[in-house]
């Protein structure tokens, strides 16, 4: 299967502080991996220099010809609206209608970002993410501002869109829940300086977050977590 990310002797300092050290993975095609950690670990610096807007040592290997990135703040243009956001990207409009709607943003086309709340900025984020037609996707907690109803429906395109498109998919998120659901592997990351320590992967694929099999996985995650040295 064809590498996307290739990730080798990784690290990062700001300030003379070592945030990322030593990290060494690769990512195939169509797989998607969850980075798990406390916050400051660098999960988001990870996702800045896989994106090529963030210094580093070692090496990043990108084969991935069209990249997506879902930020943790949305980014949008304020002086555009809506639909000028996402004409950035890709001037189709049916495409873009259609996710729009999937996302519960139909007829909020003609707005613009001071007048969304910070979930529907987010979906407008990635729905962005989504018109560039990525072969990798980078997503950083993107779900945090929704409610459960509207999570679930994200989640829910999302996964279709990785069904019908086959496209990689790096993501950071405190959620076990929501990494457990949506990953093949999970990267459970130390605290500062951080290292990859643990690497769980999730054989069993469940399809309804209603699912017992869903909780079982999930405590098994915890578990894991909870046993990790400090």
């Amino acid at each position: 299967m064809e590498t996307v990310l290739k990730v080798e002797g990784l690290e990062k300092e700001f300030d003379g502080v070592k945030v990322i050290e030593d990290w060494r993975f690769v990512v195939k095609r169509g797989e998607r991996i969850a980075l798990l950690g406390p916050s400051g670990c660098g999960k988001t610096t990870f996702l800045r220099i896989v994106a090529g807007i963030e210094s580093f040592r070692g090496k990043v290997e990108v084969s991935a010809e069209k990249l997506g990135y879902v930020f943790q703040d949305s980014r949008l243009i304020p002086w555009r609206t809506v639909r000028g956001n996402l004409w950035v990207i890709s001037g189709n409009e049916s495409r873009a209608s259609y996710l729009l709607d999937r996302v519960g943003l139909k007829g909020f086309e003609n707005h613009y970002p001071w007048q969304l709340s910070e979930g529907m900025k987010q979906r407008v984020n990635l729905v962005r993410a989504l018109l560039v037609e990525p072969d990798l996707l980078l997503l950083d907690e993107p779900f945090d501002a929704l409610d459960l109803r509207m999570k679930k429906q994200v989640v829910e395109l999302l996964l279709e869109e990785w069904n019908e498109r086959g496209f990689s998919v790096v993501f950071v998120t405190h959620d076990v829940k929501e990494a457990v659901f949506l990953s093949d592997r999970i990267f459970l990351l130390s605290g500062r300086p951080t290292r990859i320590v643990d690497e769980v992967k999730i054989d069993e694929r469940v399809r309804d977050i209603m699912d017992e099999k869903l909780f079982k996985l999930e405590k098994m995650v915890i578990n894991r977590i909870l046993n990790l040295p400090l």
